[in-house]
C-alpha cells in the first residue's frame, strides 16, 4: 500500500503526509518527541509494546507530516484485533498545532485502513491528554472496551469508531 497525500491547513499551509518504516530515523525521532510528550504528561514512556513489523503494509502504516519540509507530526496504525485496527502514535509538535494537522493525520489513518479492507479502528489515550480526547469525540470516536498493558488504567481512555466502507467496495441499489 503507497500513499501520499497534501491537506491544505487552517492556516493555508500545506501538509504532506507519506508513508515511512516505523524504524526509519525520521519515524524514530517523532516517535520519540512522541515519548517524551509522555513523559511530561504521565511521567514515563508508553509501556505498550510494538513491534515495527506491525507498521509495514499491507498491515499497518505509519504516516509523517510534513510541513513546508519540516517534520511536523506522525501517526500510525497496525492490525487490532482481526477485521480493525488500532491507532497508535499520533503526534503533532507543538509549532505546528491548532492547523487541523491532526485532524488531516486521523483522516488519512482512517482512509488509508479502510481501503485496505478494516471496518473499525480502536486507540486508547489518556486523561492528561484533553485535546485529544476532544478530538476524537469530534470526530466520531466513543468509548470501548480497554486493552492491552492499560486495559485497567483508571487514566487510560479507550475509544472506538466504524469505519465507512470505501466508495469502489459499496453495492449499488441500482439493478
Amino acid at each position: 500500500m503507497s500513499t501520499s497525500a497534501e491537506q491544505v491547513l487552517r492556516d493555508g499551509s500545506v501538509a504532506r503526509l507519506r508513508p515511512l518504516p516505523y524504524d526509519h530515523p525520521l519515524a524514530q525521532r517523532l516517535v520519540e518527541e512522541v515519548q517524551q510528550e509522555y513523559v511530561a504528561r504521565y511521567g514515563g514512556r508508553d509501556a505498550a509494546p510494538v513491534d515495527p513489523a506491525d507498521f509495514l503494509p499491507p498491515e499497518g502504516l505509519f504516516l509523517v507530516a510534513e510541513v513546508d519540509g519540516e517534520p511536523a507530526g506522525c501517526g500510525a496504525w497496525r492490525v487490532y484485533p482481526p477485521g480493525g485496527v488500532e491507532i497508535k502514535r499520533v503526534y503533532v509538535a507543538p509549532a505546528f498545532r491548532r492547523r487541523g494537522l491532526a485532524q488531516a493525520v486521523m483522516a488519512e489513518l482512517e482512509a488509508t485502513a479502510a481501503r485496505a479492507g478494516h471496518r473499525s479502528v480502536v486507540l486508547n489515550t489518556g486523561q492528561r491528554q484533553p485535546e485529544a480526547v476532544r478530538l476524537y469525540g469530534e470526530l466520531g470516536y466513543v468509548p470501548v472496551r480497554g486493552y492491552g498493558v492499560y486495559a485497567c488504567s483508571p487514566e487510560a481512555v479507550f475509544l472506538g469508531k466504524d469505519l465507512p466502507v470505501p466508495a469502489e467496495e459499496e453495492q449499488s441499489w441500482v439493478s
